[in-house]
Order: structure tokens, then C-alpha cells, then sequence
């Protein structure tokens, strides 16, 4: 695990890695979401335009296959009333944690979402859009730059949006657009996102539910190679744009897109698919795949291979890692040491002379990093919903706190060659269930004194100079937002 690479938008959605796995309707099925999601990344379901009964099931089968978080992608602007709500419905129905919008952002939507305590995420292609998501409470935004697959929104390229949209953002930012290996993430993290958002470069791995057809065609194409089109629009609002693979629809040989003539070219089930439909190949289908909506990013002649979700993400985050700047050298201690504290906890039971031994070490490390994630989680929604400025800048203050903390955590974890828990501590749901802002954040206050009292059990346990010098930095963080928070609530 590469604590480096941690971020605070890990602790809001609860993976490991700041790799978001793009809500592809129809690519992005269980199968990858639980794969993407085990691997450390976060999945999003892509469930635009399908039946309540699939995302029942669909939602159903990836809690089956992990116990992590994962989000469900919805587009209400390319769905029937009567359908978008049948979709809500089922996801309110199923307590999805998290959800993604995108196209012509409905604020009441974010509010009803929001109020069912789900964490909105909304994707935009414009620094306006940008603030009209994060005015109606998203809580965060992915900005896409025109050279991303699939439908595109924006007409800019991602390193101008990128910081357009970061100047003015209170919420974390993903990137997205183009990024398809670890070299690319490094480089939008490095400008200020808080991580990335990837489609191709998992459309074309195992667990993907596109057509092979399509994974393979992604695999040959070349640098450059994609296309930025409207040919592709039925089912979806006139002028949208897509970005999909050069074919015969692209190169014109099926005549004007608008010409209004019907033309089957393939079949799912009983449903047709119809030439310069914005259905792309998919694993369920028959047809013509060639004339089919080819999606893929700019980023897709860096792919050249069919592979596991699961080593695709091993490949990103060790790229990503290799391609961040250096890490600042350790601080060290005057104090004479006759050999590595860390690594002598790593070999041996200090218990014996009052120490915490490894192990205890570890199921304290991950019991306060539930704890950190339920408070970031805590913080990031009640800085969201507070009108109050002073109590806004408060919270999020404190969120800032809790997300360093849980990077700090993580990095004693790995250090100790342990395993990192995945899950967000109960706490967060009993704080959560409070509406009152002020007795949240009274709650809050004792879930905060409640870790500084754990830390100061095992500040006299703790043998390392260098954890022991973070754990009281943490314990004095905590003590000075807990007097904050009560000189606040006063």
C-alpha cells in the first residue's frame, strides 16, 4: 500500500487510492466496479437509462463480491422521468453510499440525495458548471476535459480546466480526460487534484462487460487516433458530443446522422440497436460492432493489452507513485538509539518491557483510522450543510485535520508491513443520523475526545521516537479542535 498516494478524498469515499473507475453505462457492471474496488480503487456503477430491477441487482452483486464502498452513475438528462425515478427509487431502496451526476445538474436532486445522507459527486466540463455543482451541494467534482471517452461535456482541455476549476472549488476535485496510465494521474495530482477518474483504461481489462470487439479495438488504437463527434446521439439530448474511435459512422460511409431514417444494426434481448445510437459494444449484444459507438479517451493508444482490473490498477498506482515528486526526508531524533525502533517492532515483542508489541500496534493504528474516516466523513458533509460561515470554515478545517491523520496512519500501517482496514468506523452513520447541526458537531466533539483518550493510553506504550512524535502531534490536534468546536457550540 502506497501511503504517498493517499489523499483526503480517500477517507470520504473509503478506498485505498485517489483511482476512480468512470460510471461507463453499460462497461461498468458489477464484475469491474467489485474488481476496481477490491483493488483499492473506487468503483462507480454506470446505470444510465437501466431498469430499477438491474441496479437492484447490479448493487446487489457487488456487495456480494466486497465490502468496500462504491458509487452508482446516473445521467437524468438522458433518461425519462418516469424511468430516472424508478432508478432513484431503487438506489435510495438499496442505501447506495455514494452517487454521481452529470449533464445538466438538477439542484433538487443533489438536495433529495443529499438528505438520504448519500455523498453527491457531479461531473463537469466548465468552471461555471463547476461552481453551479458545488452551489448545489456536491460534494465532489470531477472535471473533464474534452479529451476524455464516452460523452463529453466541456470543450476545453483538461489541463486548462483543471485549474479553473480548483481556483474557486471548497470540495475536493478529481480529474478527468485523457488519463490512462500512472504517469497521467501523477501529473493531475502534481496541478492540485485530489486523484483521477479513469473509463478506458478500465473498459479494456477482463471484468469489463464491453464486447471484445471493443476492448480489442481500444488496445490497437494508436496515439491520437480518437474522435470528437455528434454523430452518435440517439437516446440522448441533441448536441452532445462523444469521443469514440474512428469507424465507418465517423468517416461518413453511413450518410448524414440527422437524416431522421431508422436503421437496425444489432440486437440486446428484445431491444434494437439503431445505427448512431449512443449504445457502445457490450457483451450482451449481436450486431454490427464496427458501426456500434467505439468510446475511448485520448489516452487510449497507451493501452496494449487486455488485462485484470486488478493488475491495470497495480500498474497505475506504481506508475503514479514512481511519477510523484520526491518525498521530503524524515525528520530524525538527536536522541542515541542503539538500533531501528520501527524495525525491531516489525521483528519483535516489546510487550515484554511495557511496549505495545506489533500487532497491538496495528489493531490500534487501523481503530483510529475507522475513527479518522468516520470524522473526515462527519466533517466534509456538516461543512456542506452548515450556512453558518464561521461553523463552514470550521468544519472544514477540522476535515483537513482528520484526512492528514488518516494519511499519517496509513503510513505507520504500511511501515509496519500490516494491513489497512478498509472501513469507515460506525460512528460515522450515529453522527450522520443527527439533522441537528449543533448537536452533530457535540457529538462530533466527543467522538474526537474519545480518540484523544485512546492516544493517550498509547503514548506511554509507544517505543518509536518518530510515532511516538506523531501520535502526541495528533493528540494535540485533536485536543485543540475539540476547545474549538466547544467555543463554537457556546
Amino acid at each position: 500500500m502506497h501511503s504517498r498516494l493517499h489523499t483526503p478524498v480517500c477517507d470520504l469515499l473509503g478506498c485505498t487510492y485517489p483511482i476512480l473507475l468512470a460510471g461507463m453505462g453499460g462497461p461498468a457492471r458489477s464484475g469491474l466496479v467489485a474488481a476496481v474496488t477490491n483493488a483499492g480503487g473506487f468503483g462507480f456503477l454506470g446505470m444510465v437509462r437501466e431498469s430499477p430491477e438491474l441496479i437492484t441487482a447490479e448493487i446487489a452483486q457487488v456487495r456480494a463480491q466486497t465490502d468496500r464502498d462504491f458509487g452508482v452513475n446516473l445521467i437524468p438528462a438522458a433518461t425519462k422521468p418516469d424511468l430516472l425515478e424508478a432508478e432513484i427509487t431503487a438506489c435510495l431502496a438499496a442505501r447506495v453510499p455514494v452517487m454521481a451526476l452529470f449533464w445538466d445538474l438538477s439542484a433538487p436532486l443533489v438536495k433529495r440525495l443529499r438528505d438520504a445522507g448519500i455523498l453527491v459527486v457531479c461531473q463537469v466540463g466548465s468552471a461555471r458548471e463547476a461552481e453551479d455543482a458545488q452551489n448545489a451541494g456536491a460534494q465532489i467534482l470531477i472535471a473533464q476535459g474534452v479529451e476524455a471517452g464516452g460523452h463529453v461535456r466541456g470543450t476545453i482541455p483538461l489541463n486548462q480546466l483543471l485549474p479553473q476549476v480548483l481556483a474557486n472549488a471548497d470540495v475536493p476535485v478529481i480529474a478527468s480526460g485523457g488519463i490512462a496510465n500512472g504517469k497521467a494521474v501523477a501529473a493531475v495530482m502534481a496541478q492540485g487534484a485530489q486523484g483521477a477518474m479513469l473509463g478506458t483504461a478500465f473498459l479494456a481489462t477482463d471484468e469489463s462487460f464491453s464486447h471484445p470487439y471493443h476492448k480489442q479495438r481500444i488496445v490497437e488504437a494508436k496515439p491520437g487516433e480518437t474522435v470528437h463527434t455528434d454523430a452518435f446521439h440517439v437516446n440522448w439530448p441533441r448536441g452532445a458530443f462523444v469521443r469514440v474511435l474512428p469507424n465507418s459512422v465517423t468517416k461518413g460511409e453511413h450518410g448524414d446522422p440527422f437524416a431522421g431514417n431508422k436503421q437496425a444494426i444489432g440486437t440486446e434481448g428484445a431491444r434494437t440497436i439503431w445505427l448512431f445510437s449512443t449504445d457502445s459494444p457490450l457483451q450482451s449484444m449481436t450486431g454490427d460492432f464496427e458501426a456500434m459507438a467505439l468510446y475511448a479517451g485520448q489516452g487510449a493508444g497507451e493501452i496494449t493489452a487486455i488485462v485484470p482490473a486488478s493488475q491495470r490498477m497495480e500498474d497505475i498506482v506504481r506508475d503514479a507513485v514512481a511519477a510523484l515528486p520526491a518525498a521530503p526526508p524524515a525528520q530524525t531524533t538527536n536522541a542515541p538509539s542503539p538500533a531501528s525502533p520501527v524495525c525491531y517492532a516489525k521483528e519483535a515483542d516489546d510487550s515484554y518491557m511495557g511496549y505495545a508489541s506489533r500487532d497491538e500496534l496495528l489493531a490500534f493504528l487501523n481503530e483510529l483510522l475507522e475513527a479518522e474516516r468516520a470524522g473526515a466523513r462527519v466533517t466534509a458533509r456538516t461543512s456542506s450543510d452548515a450556512t453558518d460561515p464561521a461553523i463552514k470554515t470550521l468544519m472544514r478545517e477540522i476535515y483537513r485535520d482528520e484526512a492528514h491523520w488518516c494519511a499519517m496512519l496509513l503510513k505507520w500501517i504500511s511501515t509496519l508491513e500490516g494491513e489497512a482496514s478498509p472501513k469507515v468506523g460506525a460512528f460515522y452513520e450515529k453522527c450522520m443520523a443527527i439533522a441537528d447541526l449543533r448537536a452533530r458537531m457535540a457529538f462530533l466533539n466527543r467522538g474526537q475526545g474519545w480518540v484523544a483518550r485512546k492516544l493517550r493510553e498509547m503514548l506511554p506504550k509507544t517505543r518509536d521516537d518518530a510515532m511516538h512524535a506523531d501520535f502526541t502531534a495528533m493528540l494535540k490536534s485533536h485536543e485543540e479542535n475539540i476547545a474549538r468546536a466547544n467555543e463554537a457550540l457556546q
